[in-house]
């Protein structure tokens, strides 16, 4: 509990006994001076109440008038000027106690996602003139060596040189089970070491780290409001001055038309105010998208904005890229096709495309320079005197200089572009051809392996009402329709480039109903420009590219698919919940407000309406942060 709460609960307390004693000499001594009584009811209202009349009076000052302060400081003040000194005193008391434990929901609930991601590092050791020196994150740069204990938090990214270790991922992916590292292995900041001593290059400055950028989209997060937040915020804006408007007319209207009783018909207003407060709708709806965000959070889905969560849960269609989505994208190189024409050798073959893949840490690049250098005593230590000028041509494959000779090595729209004659070929793969300038020297058959929970991931969003689910990528036909046949997609788009994957999302976006969303799911820096067209874009697997994760709208940290669907369930749930304390908030607020324009509903029922149906709707948005799976109607 903090300082803040603590001293609140003291004045409530201390407020509520002297409050206890006002009623007893009020009934048990019949001779005590009005003054006197007036005193003690008067000072048991301010312990209690002062930081609301406080509050009241800034926001007159400042021209902020129609608050709930200023509503309870009217409505409390009137009850003293009619006489009714013990209803003021309890009216604000209850309006405290009930603040409160608002306030300790609130509070619990940001304690709970700032536990969760309470993931900076407080200093790194870094070796300097070989002497190691504690300092702060900010001050280490690029290339330096960091030293990370056992039990310390890695407090940058880097690449493992010395040391084999264990570490904690939970804060950053969700995961419970720790992960494996050795040397030569990235490593990311935010996690735990848990074991051994490791040594780490520095890659990247603490600004770009994983944990910095993870801090700046849950911080930022509340930023980006969804409609229904904003619908609450223009409601307020309109409703407490209308309110206000209606309790004066109830208060001279009816005296003036009806029976003369200004006293009676004061005091419904009065109780008309207290019972109009908005408390329940401004903190709980901003609540429940905290709690949606947080509970999210903690399974390693992080929401850049509530406005995100609210469309993620009308999506009706999915669009997917394959590699690194729904496929490991860990290849591997499974054939090697010299053509018979070029008298090259399968080492040959495989040498030239390895050589003019040097520079590329795409994975199929990794996995040509895995196959050349297995075996070899030297790993990937390339001889760089053989490498001439090398450009990456974006969705065709590469252009190298080898040995004095221009090598192309990519799909098949790269040779013909080349105008280069060579054999079309189907296999169960990825295909990778090369070609000495318009000699066609052969082809590769690169195999990716579908993700072992890719299958359940598209049952689950099918099972969760999604409309229609499309898979996009820039592979072959072949190898395309043979991962959708086996993950039960319907739909495939292949043999894309990044632009053509823009276009036939907007064609799809062009085809929805505009009542749903359209989500696209990618994982590298081509789909950048498709996850920021996307009505939602998530980037599956926040440790790897930055581009990704900077256009997305959702980042998942692990590479898991079927977080897909449970950050679906979690918008679900969170909206449910959302309206759940609309319908609620307002229909005991209008029921309620009716009773007391009548005469039905008095002072303290008034109070406890308000209070009550605060603390519940809050009760009821914390139900978020702990939010199961919910299925689509």
């Amino acid at each position: 509990m903090t300082k803040k709460l603590k001293k609140r609960l003291r004045n409530i307390i201390l407020g509520a006994i002297i409050f206890l004693c006002a009623l007893v000499i009020q009934h048990s001594a019949s001779d005590i001076n009005v003054n006197i009584l007036l005193g003690i009811f008067l000072i048991a209202y301010f312990i209690i109440g002062f930081e609301v009349v406080k509050k009241a009076g800034k926001n007159i000052v400042n021209g902020r008038v129609m608050d709930e302060n200023f509503l309870m400081m009217i409505a409390t003040v009137g009850a003293f000027i009619v006489g009714d000194y013990a209803e003021a005193v309890a009216v604000m008391l209850f309006y405290q106690i009930g603040e409160w434990f608002q306030s300790y929901a609130v509070n619990k609930s940001r304690k709970s996602i700032s536990d969760l991601m309470d993931i900076r590092p407080d200093y790194a050791n870094v070796l300097r003139d070989g002497k190691e020196t504690q300092v702060d994150p900010d001050e280490v740069q690029i290339g330096e060596i960091i030293v990370v204990k056992a039990g310390e938090k890695i407090p940058l990214d880097g690449i493992v040189i010395k040391g084999n270790t264990t570490v904690d991922t939970m804060a950053l992916t969700g995961e419970s089970v720790p992960r494996d590292l050795i040397e030569g292995e990235e490593v990311i900041s935010g996690c735990i070491n848990l074991t051994g001593m490791i040594e780490v290059r520095v890659t990247k400055e603490f600004g770009q780290s994983t944990v910095a950028r993870i801090l700046d989209l849950v911080e930022n997060a509340g930023s980006k409001k969804a409609e229904a937040e904003n619908f609450i915020s223009k409601f307020a804006k309109y409703y407490t001055p209308t309110i206000v408007v209606l309790a004066l007319l109830l208060a001279f209207l009816p005296p003036i038309l009806i029976d003369g009783d200004y006293f009676k018909w004061i005091y419904r207003a009065l109780s008309f105010l207290v019972i109009s407060c908005p408390c329940a709708l401004v903190i709980s709806i901003p609540l429940s998208f905290f709690g949606g965000i947080g509970g999210a959070s903690r399974e390693g889905i992080l929401v850049k904005g509530s406005n995100y969560l609210e469309l993620l849960s009308k999506a009706g269609i999915v669009v997917m890229d394959k590699t690194g989505t729904l496929t490991k994208g860990s290849f591997q190189v499974k054939e090697i096709h010299p053509a018979k024409e070029a008298s090259v050798s399968e080492e040959k073959l495989l040498e030239l495309a390895a050589y003019s893949e040097s520079f590329s840490n795409h994975p199929i690049s990794k996995s040509l320079k895995e196959a050349y250098f297995h075996g070899k005593e030297t790993a990937f230590e390339f001889d760089k005197k053989r490498i001439g000028e090398t450009k990456e041509i974006p969705g065709y494959g590469i252009e190298a200089h080898i040995d004095g000779n221009v090598i192309y090595v990519g799909n098949s729209k790269l040779m013909e572009r080349q105008k280069v004659s060579y054999e079309q070929i189907e296999a169960n793969g990825t295909v990778i051809y090369v070609a000495e300038g318009k000699q066609y020297l052969g082809y590769l058959v690169i195999g990716d392996e579908i993700k072992a929970d890719s299958r359940q991931a598209v049952e689950k969003l099918y099972k969760a009402g999604i409309r229609e689910i499309v898979m996009l990528t820039g592979d072959r036909q072949a190898a395309a329709q043979s991962v959708a046949k086996e993950l039960g997609i319907k739909k495939v788009f292949s043999e894309l480039l990044p632009g053509d994957k823009v276009e036939k999302v907007e064609g799809l976006l062009k085809e929805k109903s505009e009542k749903e969303a359209l989500v696209f799911v990618g994982d590298g820096i081509n789909d950048a420009p498709v996850l920021a067209r996307a009505d939602v874009g998530i980037a599956m697997g926040g440790l790897g590219q930055d581009a990704a994760i900077e256009a997305a709208d959702i980042v998942i940290m692990t590479d898991e698919p079927s977080k897909i669907a449970r950050a679906m369930e979690i918008s679900r749930k969170t909206l449910t919940i959302v309206k759940e304390n609309i319908v609620f908030a307002i229909g005991i607020k209008v029921i309620v407000l009716i009773l007391a324009a009548v005469g039905i509903a008095s002072m303290w029922l008034a109070i406890f309406a308000d209070v009550g149906v605060a603390f519940m709707a809050i009760l009821n948005a914390m139900r978020t942060l702990r939010a199961k799976s919910v299925k689509s109607a």
